[in-house]
C-alpha cells in the first residue's frame, strides 16, 4: 500500500469517525429526544450523557488536527473504543443483539482508521539519555 493510499484511507476514516461521533456528541449535549431516550433506556444517568457529549466533541477536535497532539490522539482512539464497547455491551443486555449493528460498524470503521493512523504516524520508542541498564 502506498503512503498516499494509507493517508487517504486514514483521513477518510477520520472524517467518517468525526461525523459519526460528532453527530452523536452534538445530539447528547443538545438533548436530542431520540438519542436521550435510548441512552436513558440503557440505564445511563442524564449527567453522564452531557459529559459523554462534551468528551466526544473535544475528541473530534483533536482527531481533526493534522500531525499534532499524536499522543492525545491515542487517548481519543482509546476513548472511542471504550464508547463503542460500552454501547455494544449495553445494547446487547438491554435491547438485544440486533440493536448492536451500529456499534459493530463503528468498531470496524475505527479499527481501520486507527490502523492507518499507526501507519501514517508510527510510534517511536526510545530510551531516555539517562537510562541505565542493570
Amino acid at each position: 500500500m502506498t503512503p498516499k493510499t494509507t493517508k487517504t484511507i486514514y483521513w477518510t476514516g477520520t472524517a467518517l469517525t468525526s461525523l459519526w461521533f460528532g453527530a452523536s456528541g452534538f445530539c447528547e449535549i443538545t438533548v436530542n429526544k431520540f438519542v436521550w431516550d435510548i441512552t436513558l433506556k440503557l440505564g445511563y444517568p442524564p449527567h453522564f450523557i452531557y459529559v459523554l457529549g462534551v468528551a466526544k466533541l473535544l475528541g473530534i477536535a483533536v482527531l481533526l488536527m493534522p500531525g499534532k497532539l499524536l499522543r492525545l490522539k491515542e487517548w481519543v482512539f482509546a476513548g472511542v473504543y471504550f464508547d463503542i464497547i460500552f454501547a455494544f455491551a449495553s445494547k446487547v443486555s438491554v435491547l438485544g443483539l440486533a440493536s448492536t449493528v451500529d456499534a459493530i460498524i463503528a468498531f470496524i470503521m475505527v479499527t481501520v482508521t486507527y490502523t492507518m493512523f499507526r501507519k501514517v504516524y508510527p510510534a517511536t520508542y526510545f530510551k531516555p539519555a539517562n537510562y541505565a541498564m542493570n
